[in-house]
């Protein structure tokens, strides 16, 4: 006797590739944008998403700079004042989607490959389609499933 076949196919999946280089503020918007999406049109298990921080490669040699002293005996008005502003973020940032509409749902996942790239805090971060056949899917999905 034949093994017998599953009822359900596994989808294909679509991902969205985006780069915001060191831009904290923008990923951040984006994972934003990306959750309320999720929560208003239902699309928990068909929109995932995962950010990607590649540490840059130290210039100085790998030292750290040492972190200034906090001021004490000054209120909370004072040591916002004093304060150093925050260095831009030291890793690159990338975000993966991933989208998984069943076959009856093309059209949906359609729509949601065209507006996110063209959404604001998505356009200028250098976005990217992958699609199953295509010579980086594979490498995509691995990278996607490695992120915790």
């Amino acid at each position: 006797m034949a093994a017998a076949q599953p009822h359900t196919k596994t989808m294909a999946h679509i991902y969205l590739l985006f780069d915001f280089a060191k831009d904290e503020e923008k990923a951040q918007q984006a994972r934003h944008k990306l959750e309320t999406w999720k929560q208003a049109f239902r699309l928990d298990k068909k929109l995932l998403y995962k950010l990607e921080r590649i540490a840059a490669e130290p210039v100085d040699g790998g030292t750290k700079p040492a972190q200034a002293e906090k001021p004490k005996g000054k209120g909370k008005t004072a040591a916002k004042a004093e304060a150093p502003p925050a260095p831009a973020s030291q890793e690159d940032i990338k975000l993966l989607v991933r989208l998984g509409f069943s076959g009856h749902e093309k059209l949906s996942e359609q729509r949601w490959v065209d507006r996110i790239p063209t959404e604001e805090p998505f356009r200028e971060a250098s976005p990217m389609v992958v699609k199953p056949g295509e010579a980086q899917f594979e490498a995509t999905e691995k990278q996607f499933e490695e992120l915790a």
